[in-house]
Formats: C-alpha cells, structure tokens, sequence
C-alpha cells in the first residue's frame, strides 16, 4: 500500500469539516482530490465506477437520498455527473444540522443552473492543485511565506536543488502519479493528459462537441504565452492562422471550458490605492495549473529549457506560481499580479484577508535579481501606505541556491527553499 503525502490543504480540510456540515474539494483532474478526500472520509461512493455507474446515475434523479446513506464523513467522489445530489447533500445538511458529513469531489465547475441553492454556509469549498515543491519534497520549506508575513528576517539557507533540477521538475509537474517517476515517464504523462483534455474532457465539461484540433492549437497558444497578458485578439489570430472562421465567441467559449475543467488557472490584476494616478491594467495573466501542461504543449523537455533560458523563465515562473497559490491559500490569501501604464509590471502580489501583503519578483536566475528589486521598490513607493500599510516583505524568488536578505531588505529566496 502506498504511503500517503500529506498536502497543505490537509489543514483545511480537516478545520472545515469541523466548521461546515459538507465540503467541496474541486481541481483539476490526477491532482490528488479522491486520494485526499479518501483519508478524511470514513465511507466512499464514486460515480464513475463503472459496475455502479448506471445504477447510481438511477438513484441521483429518483431518491438521492439513498446515495447518502454511509458513515460519515461520506465521500461522494466526481459529484457533477449527477448533479441533483448537491441539492440533496444541501437537504441533508439542513435536516441533520452536524458538521462533517459530506466531502463532495469534482473536476469540473458545474452549470449552477441545475442546481436550486448555491450551499452558502452548509458547503464549503476548498480549491486543490497539483503538488508543490515543498510538498513533494524537493523544497526544504527553511522559508515560510507565513513567517515573512509575521516578520521572520532570519531566513538564511540553501536549496538543494539547482537550475537543472528545475527544468526536470518543471517538465515533471506536481502530479502525484508522476513524484517517483523518471521524467521520460512523466513527459508521457502531461503529452496525454492534454490530448484527453482536447480530445474528450473539452467535451463532457459542458456537453458542447468540440473540435480537438482546434483545442490543441488554442492550449499551444496559451502555453506560448504563458506568464503574460496576452489578449483574446492575440490568442485568435494564432487560431485564425490555421482555421480563418474561428470566431471571437467561439474562441471564448474554449477558454471556458477549459477554465472550468481547472486547466487554466489566470491571476487576476492588482488595484492599490497609489498616490499618484498611474492607470493601471486591468487584465489577467494567463496560467496553466500546472508548467508541465505549457512545457508539454510547448513540446519542451529540460534539455530545451536549459538551451532557451527565455521559454525557461516563462515555465519557471508558471511553476513558482503554482506554488505561491498552494502556500497562500493556505493562510487566508490570494494571488494577484500589478502592471500599469507606465510599464513597471510586478509578477505576485501575494495578498491576505486580514489586509497584510506582500510584493513578489520571479527571476530564474542571479543576474536579474537587482532588477527585480528595483521594480520591488518602485511598486513599493507607488503605494498610498496611508491605507495600505507597508508591505510585510518584498522577495525575489529564484532558481539560485542561497536564500538571503538584502542590505536594502528585500528577501532573495531560492524555490527549493519556500513553503506555506
């Protein structure tokens, strides 16, 4: 039997199941949510089993309440395919009144059309991703983004993992399937899991036909854009190129699906109060849940990346990303990104419910590290303090070995040293 990897949303879920009476673990798919859900459920039902599919499909639209019948918590794993039972689990909360009774599951967001209650205060909904460095147990989590929020300066360490350790993980991904695996083995694993997603999961998301072909170019354009603001307009022309028909709708309906299959994981744009009139931008930047998707469409291995430090610096800031959310997430916080009209651009804004934030560079290497300092502190002078408050920290998080902090303040931190 396999040993199981604690996760950061371990945490969570085991504070919301004492909170609410159900919870709702949602990402994409092979991120870990059955095998996580199942450590904190005393009894299963999964709607996709083959030899009870047809069966349990029957029960969710005559009396779903059957399908609730179990120990408690009771895991109800890929819930959308029947999606008459939120309302039943929301019933069942009501009635019963208790917390942690239910763990929903679910790898793609529903049409809240089908369902008559949104579940606010009896389901909770915790967002799950593939694993962290940190988790997976390449970063020594010698650097806590909580500490830096509470004021630790001491932060004084080394990564044990370098620019080639990097480029594999990156390729590798943080799927669990693939954390014991060679990374010949893993490139395979992302190849095919794009085509599924192109080839069948654009479809079932929301029971609209979608062309493959036409989903694969639209993910290649993403993943060549990975990390920046790139526009619709942008994003159509490369799919005119090969279909001059596709339309503006059309192409928004793709990214849709593929949002709400939790493919695409965008930061949204950043708006301070600033003490001069600087307009700032409004769009979103454009990820991927996952580097190893964008490497893989990008047809990337770490050979390639370590020859084309530029697609590198892309990839590894959609991995830094992905790991600045797991960690934020877990203290109450999002990620945001800031760029304004002037041109000064910041990559995180590591932001928390209770006010505190903190601005954050992504530099793959030691050469750019003053220059990320320095838009730190450009971003840092922009802000109207009278409202905001200082940030807690400014950080430069690198592919580099040594984690420090400046003479200026700004933190330098390796990835392979950071956790929540």
């Amino acid at each position: 039997m396999k040993k199981y990897i604690e996760r950061i949303v371990d945490k969570k879920t085991r504070d919301y199941l004492e909170i609410f009476g159900a919870i709702l673990i949602a990402g994409p798919k092979a991120c870990g949510k059955t095998t996580t859900a199942e450590n904190h459920s005393k009894s299963v039902l999964k709607m996709q089993d083959p030899d009870e599919r047809d069966n349990n499909m029957s029960l969710a639209k005559i009396r779903p309440s059957l399908l609730l019948e179990g120990e408690n918590p009771r895991l109800i794993d890929e819930w959308q395919m029947a999606p008459e039972l939120w309302d039943a689990v929301r019933h069942e909360v009501d009635k019963r009144n208790e917390e942690g009774l239910f763990i929903l599951t679910g790898s793609t967001t529903i049409d809240r059309s089908k369902i008559s209650h949104s579940g606010i205060g009896r389901i909770a909904r915790i967002d799950m991703k593939p694993l962290s460095l940190f988790e997976s147990g390449e970063s020594t989590g010698e650097v806590s983004i909580k500490g830096l929020f509470e004021g630790k300066t001491d932060i004084s360490c080394v990564s044990r993992i370098g620019i080639e350790d990097i480029s594999k993980l990156a390729i590798k991904g943080g799927w669990p399937k693939n954390i014991f695996k060679s990374t010949r083995v893993a490139m395979k694993f992302a190849n095919e899991y794009c085509k599924l997603i192109a080839e069948s999961e654009i479809n079932t998301v929301d029971g609209v036909k979608r062309d493959r072909n036409k989903a694969m170019t639209i993910m290649r354009s993403l993943a060549r854009n990975t990390g920046t603001v790139v526009t619709l307009k942008t994003i159509l022309e490369d799919v005119n190129a090969h279909y001059p028909d596709f339309s503006r709708n059309t192409l928004s309906e793709y990214l849709d699906a593929l949002k709400n299959l939790y493919i695409l994981d965008d930061v949204e744009s950043w708006s301070p109060k600033l003490r001069s009139k600087t307009e700032i931008r409004k769009s979103s930047k454009r990820y991927f849940v996952d580097p190893s998707l964008a490497a893989s469409l990008l047809n990337a291995s770490p050979e390639k990346l370590l020859r084309d430090i530029n697609t590198f610096g892309f990839i590894f800031e959609s991995l830094v990303v992905r790991d600045l959310k797991i960690y934020i997430d877990s203290i109450d916080g999002k990620v945001f990104h800031y760029r304004d009209r002037s041109g000064l651009e910041v990559d995180a804004v590591l932001y928390r419910d209770n006010g505190q934030y903190g601005l954050v560079e992504i530099k793959l290497g030691q050469n750019e590290i003053e220059k990320a300092a320095v838009s730190l502190k450009k971003l840092r002078d922009k802000i109207e303090i009278e409202k905001l408050g200082e940030p807690s920290f400014l950080m430069v998080v690198t592919g580099t070995k040594y984690a420090y902090r400046r003479e200026d303040g700004v933190f330098v931190v390796p990835i392979g040293c950071l956790k929540n």
